[in-house]
């Protein structure tokens, strides 16, 4: 989530593509994408209907907390990818 939120802005809609993240992630797209499915899962990515995915204000807000320990999201179920 802190490398989708330096690619992109939940404000502004700013977005970046699954083919950028795994570059910067330095790992494949595939594995880059089902991370992004569960994240939206929990409303913490938004993917457009192209494709490209922004960090959601909700996924700003967990990050701005800065914690130390793990937080655990009870996602909902979703067929989008």
């Amino acid at each position: 989530m802190e490398r989708l939120d330096s690619q992109s802005d939940a404000d502004t809609e700013e977005r970046t593509s699954v083919d950028a993240l795994a570059t910067l992630l330095a790992t494949d797209e595939r594995t880059v994408r089902e991370h992004l499915q569960r994240l939206e899962s929990c409303e913490l990515v938004d993917v457009g209907p192209d494709g490209r995915v922004r960090i959601t204000v909700t996924g700003e807000e967990l990050l701005a907390l800065d914690l130390d320990e793990m937080i655990i999201v009870d996602p909902e179920a979703t067929d989008r990818w």
